[in-house]
């Protein structure tokens, strides 16, 4: 496809449209101004907002928002960090008052340590969070029974991890997002664990909608560079899916013409 054809390729969450399906974080970066030229080379229209690591209100210290403007980049206010359904319904009220955010990525998690979710509280916080009007979107396991438990309960999207956050080993099981993905009606994103371009790559093969990352471009040697290699693969992994993978075989077959020889 040529770049003209590729804009077109939309994706949607909650009633919103979005041409780029690369997420970035707000977070681990060595100042918010190398957070916004990262979020820029990356080509991203969405940035996560951790509410309880990010200044977004104290005016006396350096702010999220003097850097990352709103009006350039749709805010995804999450819950990172909250490992209650209460907190992190708390937390997304406060979102809500502070800048009017409905559209908010819900995390539980379980450990400080292994940071995997919570999937019994995830589900809790989601059904109470849907019942006073947010769209939802969901990091969770990558285990399709509770993947379809929180899309039939809501979800504006579905959001299983690559392996736990931070660690960037990459995908660990393809086989189970492959499953999510082709049973999921609402977006899927890959969320958490990527590491490198090819993580991206491998999992906008795979058919999702679009991944989110944070650790994977702001503890790269080179954020910005990273940034732009993570755009680039994204697009790649996506038309690598729509353009349809040759078939694997077994045997080798010649690429050319076997008619015809001398």
């Amino acid at each position: 496809m040529d770049g003209s054809v590729h804009k077109e390729d939309t994706w949607t969450v909650a009633g919103r449209t979005f041409t780029s399906r690369l997420i970035v974080g707000t977070g681990k970066y060595k100042d918010y101004a190398e957070n916004a030229a990262a979020a820029e080379a990356a080509g991203a229209e969405i940035v996560t907002v951790a509410l309880r690591r990010v200044n977004l209100s104290d005016p006396s210290q350096p702010m999220l928002v003097d850097h990352v403007k709103p009006d350039r980049f749709t805010f995804l206010p999450n819950t990172a960090g909250c490992f209650t359904g209460e907190e992190a319904v708390r937390t997304l009220r406060l979102a809500r008052e502070a800048g009017g955010w409905d559209l908010v990525k819900l995390e539980v998690l379980s450990d400080p340590n292994l940071l995997y979710p919570d999937m019994e509280e995830t589900l809790r916080a989601l059904k109470m969070l849907i019942s006073e009007g947010f769209q939802v979107m969901v990091y969770c396991t990558d285990d399709p029974v509770f993947a379809r438990k929180l899309e039939d309960a809501g979800a504006a999207a579905i959001m299983p991890l690559a392996a736990p956050i931070g660690s960037g080993l990459g995908i660990l099981n393809a086989v189970n997002l492959k499953i999510i993905i082709d049973q999921t009606k609402v977006p899927v994103l890959v969320d958490a664990g990527l590491g490198t371009a090819s993580d991206a790559t491998l999992a906008m093969e795979l058919g999702c909608d679009a991944v989110l990352m944070n650790t994977a471009i702001s503890n790269a040697r080179d954020p910005i560079r990273m940034a732009r290699a993570m755009k680039h693969a994204v697009i790649a992994g996506r038309e690598a899916f729509l353009a349809g993978r040759m078939p694997k075989k077994v045997f080798g077959e010649a690429s050319s013409p076997t008619a015809g020889l001398i």
